[in-house]
């Protein structure tokens, strides 16, 4: 069976080459689950998140023109990957884009 890696590189620009060592790599056991979790729609929800900083998941539905429900479904799956972190506030949710560069290594 083939596997797909990613390394992730940092939001905060650190170089990634020094950091190889400590980058989190994520493991994905078909080219689709990639495809699902990567696609260009979840990237541009990354940096949206990253540039934003949206205080909760309603500012964010508001930014990115979705509703909260598939927002919460889609974030959820790319924290169970380590791409973004959900804190939970006292109401809310506030989304941080945790990684918005990859690089993806076939075998």
């Amino acid at each position: 069976m083939k596997r797909y890696i990613v390394d992730i590189h940092r939001p905060d620009g650190a170089d990634p080459h020094r950091l190889r060592s400590e980058t989190p790599q994520i493991w994905f056991s078909s080219f689709a689950s990639l495809a699902a979790v990567l696609s260009d729609d979840n990237r541009r929800l990354l940096r949206l998140i990253h540039e934003k900083h949206p205080k909760s998941l309603t500012e964010l539905a508001e930014l990115s023109g979705r509703k909260v429900p598939n927002l919460s479904r889609t974030l959820r799956l790319m924290a169970d990957y380590g791409l973004v972190s959900l804190q939970r506030n006292v109401r809310d949710v506030q989304p941080t884009a945790l990684a918005i560069e990859f690089l993806v290594v076939l075998d």
